[in-house]
């Protein structure tokens, strides 16, 4: 524990101020010089990374740093830092990353002319994540939780010019009397106002927690328990719980907040990057990540039940992997391609940290989430940065207007491959198989009484992702040229590799996915270790007398380097029959893929998923068009005829009343001892009556 800026306890609060630094001074460092402006965007992004590399002894000795100061001094509250295991790691994986994709930035964002509100919300989207990550209580998470939703905001509609180059969807394509495409702007808008719905709920949930515990900081809230038990005997700890999630819910995209994730493309590619790869959604795993223990924990202490949170959060998990894997199968677009991926595959990560609740091992859930979330990030920012030199060069989103280009973009190729075959779960050699089997072993290890349902559901999911995956490379890389880069290569410009700034980024990412996955058990182990001492001394779970107790399965229930028989017979399998239908159809193009054309129900099925199962369609309605009906109805029939109409009559009468009343003003003695005399009369008789 550390108060203030002492020591290395430093290193932990300028993680997230040197890039909020960064960004205060951008605009004025612009004013040297553009490449000066450049230079120093990078570098604050590069001197939050090396602070957090600071921290990463801390995480391997299992210790942590706890610095606090005085904030909000009449709530007794203060703003604070917590270095421990899981935000370290997590710092250095968002740090790292973040400042990658700011160098790839170099590259593609130049000439751009609005490069330095670009970098100011790049650092200020840093640094917002940063204090998502670092923060010692829940305030000062909603504080970043906030800050990244803004920065979202802006990114994503950083075009606003609405050029139709840079919206997404196809133009024309309706579903429901819905436009399905969107412009930057529009896009940009749906994001914030679709996260805002999931920070209500969370913003509702901390304030239940404060309410009974007087204290936002995660130390605080499991020092003493007895603010949970409060809440359980009023049935209000697991809504508060999963108000909470609500937050995560927006963030990550997952079921049913989903949909502004999908048209997020319309921002840069580097912006696309950073959402999916290091911030924005990864916020809301994270924020699972660290409020999940707790909660554990807090049910073991207290001697009730807080499995219905998870329940809620493996299920949410498990839709959304689903239901975006599927939309995933047919779209013509990279870019949502990938984001349909994301979601997806954030879907797996929220099962897992759900199943762990769930589990007789926490630890095993626990660590299979996490290890997913780390593989996710590095090469799904590889494929991203990737897709971003290909539509540098080809000018186009569509993969239908590409193909042919394994031969002039090679290295592109050579790195996308790899960083798709770790996303694909390519056996053995890439860390996508390894966090993806880990997944899959945690739920049948669970003891849950609905694990083979969510297993299916995972495996069936895992077949899709390496089928879209496949296709995706088939589409952009294989085959013969697209019209559309013959008709460039005809008006004198040629399809080319991606400079150097941008191509060492994703080529970093994607050999590391690699050469985690080539260590792949041992890495997981190495984490399950950091994961199970972190879990132990900081929550108690897993602690059998006095020592680190990590369940594992009985001998000869592992095979080949511990894997579990049917999990890992599963993962293959579900590699083996997506990606062979993938190389079929789009690679070797053995089998046309029009052919499910020819059948009414195969076609109908398409246009089911091209439509995003209709939920765009539904939210429009339900959301926009139908509230916005009531209201004119409201306007015309009551406001106008009614409320509008009384004014006009409270005028009138009471003008006709004044009139009366001036009427009976005469100024004449006799006319007002007259009416004063029937007046006295009235009176009398009604006495008498």
């Amino acid at each position: 524990m550390a108060t203030g800026f002492e020591g290395i306890a430093i290193n932990a609060w300028l993680v997230w101020i040197l890039p909020f630094a960064g960004a205060a001074i951008i605009a004025a460092v612009a004013r040297s010089g553009h490449r000066i402006r450049d230079y120093t965007a990078v570098g604050f992004a590069l001197a939050s990374a090396v602070s957090a590399a600071t921290l990463l002894p801390l995480a391997l000795e299992g210790t942590e740093v706890h610095s606090q100061v005085n904030w909000i001094s009449s709530f007794g509250l203060k703003a604070g830092v917590l270095a421990d295991p899981l935000a370290i790691v997590m710092t250095n994986l968002v740090a790292w990353i973040s400042f990658l994709i700011m160098v790839y930035s170099t590259g593609y964002m130049h000439g751009d002319r609005d490069l330095t509100r670009y970098w100011f919300f790049m650092l200020f989207f840093i640094g917002s994540m940063q204090l998502i990550v670092m923060s010692d209580n829940l305030l000062m998470v909603f504080f970043g939780w906030e800050g990244v939703g803004l920065a979202s905001y802006a990114l994503i509609g950083f075009w606003y010019y609405d050029r139709k180059k840079d919206y997404v969807g196809r133009e024309g394509h309706v579903a429901g009397g819905i436009p399905m495409w969107t412009s930057p702007t529009h896009a940009g808008m749906k994001a914030f106002l679709m996260t805002r719905a999931g920070d209500t709920m969370m913003l509702a949930g901390m304030f239940l927690i404060f309410m009974h515990a007087g204290t936002f900081g995660f130390k605080e809230l499991l020092e003493d328990p007895s603010w949970a038990f409060a809440m359980s005997q009023q049935n209000l700890l697991v809504p508060a719980a999963v108000l909470l999630f609500g937050g995560a819910i927006g963030k990550s995209a997952q079921f049913p907040l989903n949909e502004w994730l999908l048209e997020a493309m319309t921002g840069p590619t580097a912006v696309s990057a950073l959402i999916h790869a290091a911030t924005m959604v990864k916020a809301g795993v994270f924020l699972v990540a660290r409020i999940g223990p707790l909660f554990f924990a807090l049910g073991t202490i207290g001697a009730f039940s807080t499995e219905q949170f998870f329940e809620v959060v493996a299920w949410v998990g498990a839709i959304t992997a689903f239901l975006l894997a599927t939309q995933a199968l047919v779209n013509p677009e990279i870019k949502k391609v990938l984001a349909y991926s994301t979601g997806s595959q954030i879907g797996y990560m929220m099962m897992a940290f759900g199943i762990a609740g769930l589990s007789l091992n926490f630890v095993e859930g626990y660590t299979a989430g996490f290890f997913h979330m780390m593989s996710h990030m590095m090469f799904k920012a590889s494929l991203f940065m990737g897709a971003g030199a290909i539509l540098h060069t080809v000018g186009s989103r569509f993969m239908t207007d590409m193909g042919g280009l394994k031969k002039p973009m090679r290295k592109t190729y050579i790195f996308m491959l790899l960083a798709s075959l770790s996303l694909a779960g390519a056996p053995l050699f890439t860390s996508g198989f390894w966090s993806k089997d880990a997944i899959f072993a945690a739920v049948l290890d669970s003891g849950y009484a609905y694990s083979w349902p969510l297993f299916i559901v995972a495996v069936v999911v895992a077949v899709m992702t390496a089928f879209y995956t496949f296709r995706m490379v088939g589409m952009a890389f294989f085959g013969n040229k697209s019209k559309h880069i013959e008709e460039m290569e005809q008006k004198g410009h040629h399809v080319h590799e991606a400079g150097r700034s941008m191509l060492v980024p994703y080529a970093i990412l994607a050999v590391a996915s690699i050469a985690i996955g080539v260590v792949g058990f041992v890495f997981e182990a190495q984490i399950e270790s950091l994961f199970a001492a972190y879990l132990a001394e900081s929550f108690g779970i897993g602690e059998e007398e006095g020592g680190v107790h990590i369940a594992i399965l009985p001998e000869g229930d592992r095979t080949f380097f511990g894997l579990h028989p049917i999990a890992a017979a599963a993962s293959v399998g579900a590699f083996a029959v997506g990606g062979a239908l993938g190389y079929l159809f789009y690679i070797a193009r053995k089998a046309n893929p029009q052919i499910i054309s020819r059948s009414i129900m195969t076609r109908a099925i398409w246009k089911f998923l091209y439509n995003r199962w209709y939920l765009n369609t539904a939210l429009y309605w339900g959301g926009v068009i139908l509230p916005l009906a009531v209201y004119r109805f409201v306007w015309r029939y009551f406001e106008s005829t009614i409320i509008d109409g009384m004014n006009p009559a409270l005028q009138y009468s009471m003008t006709y009343m004044s009139r009366i009343v001036k009427g009976g003003q005469t100024g004449i003695t006799q006319t007002y001892l007259f009416v004063f005399a029937v007046g006295i009369m009235i009176i009398m008789m009604l006495l008498l009556l």
